[in-house]
């Protein structure tokens, strides 16, 4: 699944707005420097064969330390190569028939389906879903207006922002998980924002049963995997049914770890699981006009078009139905689309001009393992004449960065704690400064458990503290210390106030004793002579 992409950046108050941008910024620019490649002596260029694919992809896992990545390139009608490399989470050699989750290329597969519907005239795609799934109700009653269309285009009007759906218990079917919306509501109109969201995928998927009156992994299977002699693809309901329960890897300061993946619902926006071979044939139908690589029609060439199309409205969408096209200045047309679970990514890349198509599916997670598309982007590359170096994932360098804030926020606690007691009586004759300087020191707590929430709005979808940890985990590690550095230093300065302040009453009591004790002798005597 697509968890997390990459639109604007989280808006922050004062003092964190600050801090959080200068983290972010000097974090960027290490990793921009970083990732750059050493410059070099120019080389001839190497052609797209396998070869040179092998030899790429090699040198990208040995300077990263990928454990495993499947990849498939195609041209035209034919295979270019298919291959898979190292091992799996279970330690198994990873080949071009390994099974792999490749999370939101799901989605492509999904608007697939519901065009053959189209086709067939038993859907229009400018008829309301509520129509053909009259199950399909929300709070908000203009979701009876959400074309089919909408939903394959992402501009429904449904979003993580009204119904974050991996905050919520995980359903286990497609018609539990259109059900569960029942009582969610629409963050904008239909058809006048894109908001990229899982369950407009869940609700085609779900529509796909009902019009077709099979399950919807069956009905994928008879319609285009077949067809298109994907026999080892299938669509699965939820994590749990993915190979090793999609099992893989996080990175972290230079390594990576081995990590469970939580079960999440997938069916129709993440579910598929296939392989390199299968992939390559899904690559040839979508370059080829929908004509597989023996030559089956699986869908109309207008019918493909469409889907790598973006909607004329609304116009700042580049999301077509299951792919985003990129038409940057200069650069060739590129349809693209990419996938992302916790503990794997994927990438399918399309370039129309040359009929080249390249899929990459990697065993790390999103954002801190980004190796698909680093990987596929150097593909690119090779596939118009280029000579790619290895870009490695900025997290590489981002996480040392982290690790040493985190080193520096352990040492200004330990200070902090240290020197409690000097704080304590220095502001010991205004007690108000004492609030006022002990508030920042509140600000790390506070980010912290915020933090699943501004990692929301940073990656344009919401979850859970317990996802991001798998997300980067580096940066989790980092905020956690520094809130726990903070919270100690401030028990600390209290604890150190708290006991001046009794002291000081203590002595003071004492000294409002001490003259009528020692003044008074017929009172000393009295006292003595009780003692006796």
């Amino acid at each position: 699944m697509k968890m997390f992409t990459v639109p604007a950046a989280p808006t922050i108050r004062t003092g964190a707005r600050r801090g959080l941008a200068a983290l972010v910024a000097g974090l960027c620019v290490a990793a921009t420097l970083s990732a750059a490649p050493p410059a070099s002596a120019a080389k001839p260029a190497a052609a797209l064969g396998p070869l040179a694919i092998d030899r790429y992809v090699r040198d990208y896992m040995e300077q990263t330390g990928l454990p495993g990545a499947v990849v498939a390139v195609t041209k035209g009608d034919r295979v270019v190569h298919t291959a898979g490399y190292g091992h799996a989470a279970s330690g198994q050699a990873m080949t071009a028939r390994t099974r792999v989750p490749v999370a939101s290329l799901s989605k492509s597969m999904t608007a697939l389906a519901v065009m053959r519907l189209v086709e067939a005239g038993k859907v229009d795609l400018d008829q309301p879903a509520h129509r053909y799934l009259p199950e399909f109700t929300m709070a908000d009653r203009r979701a009876e207006e959400i074309t089919v269309r909408q939903l394959l285009t992402q501009t429904s009007g449904m979003a993580d922002s009204a119904y974050p759906d991996l905050t919520r218990a995980q359903p286990r079917t497609l018609k539990e998980a259109v059900a569960a919306m029942r009582e969610a509501h629409l963050a904008a109109a239909p058809g006048t924002r894109n908001s990229y969201h899982n369950p407009n995928y869940f609700v085609a998927a779900r529509l796909v049963e009902v019009v077709s009156g099979q399950p919807f992994a069956d009905y994928l299977s008879a319609e285009i995997f077949q067809p298109l002699r994907m026999t080892h693809t299938t669509s699965v309901d939820t994590t749990d049914d993915m190979p090793d329960r999609a099992r893989g890897y996080v990175r972290a300061y230079g390594s990576v770890f081995s990590r469970s993946h939580p079960r999440w619902f997938a069916a129709g926006g993440h579910g598929v699981v296939t392989t390199a071979d299968d992939l390559s044939q899904w690559l040839i139908a979508q370059n080829n006009q929908g004509v597989s690589a023996d030559g089956r029609r699986v869908a109309t060439a207008r019918t493909i078009d469409l889907t790598h199309t973006p909607p004329t409205s609304p116009r700042d969408s580049d999301y077509a139905m299951g792919w985003w096209e990129n038409t940057r200045d200069s650069e060739p047309r590129e349809i693209q689309h990419t996938g992302q679970l916790l503990t794997h990514n994927s990438i399918a890349t399309l370039l129309p001009d040359s009929g080249i198509g390249i899929a990459v599916v990697t065993n790390t997670g999103m954002i801190s393992g980004d190796d698909a598309p680093q990987i596929s982007q150097g593909l690119v590359d090779l596939a118009r004449g280029e000579n790619p170096e290895v870009a490695k994932p900025f997290s590489m360098t981002a996480d040392w960065v982290l690790a040493a804030l985190t080193l520096l926020a352990t040492g200004l606690g330990i200070r902090g704690v240290l020197r409690a007691r000097r704080w304590a009586r220095r502001t010991a004759r205004q007690p108000w400064r004492r609030v006022t300087r002990m508030l920042p020191y509140t600000f790390p707590l506070l980010f912290l458990t915020q933090l699943a929430f501004l990692f929301g709005l940073l990656m344009n979808r919401r979850g859970t503290l317990a996802q991001v940890t798998h997300v980067w985990a580096a940066f989790v590690v980092c905020a956690a210390v520094t809130a726990l550095a903070s919270t100690t230093v401030i028990a600390a300065r209290g604890l150190a106030a708290f006991r001046l302040h009794r002291r000081a009453r203590h002595e003071d009591g004492g000294r409002r004793e001490a003259p009528r004790v020692s003044g008074d002798p017929d009172t000393r005597v009295t006292s003595a002579g009780r003692s006796s």
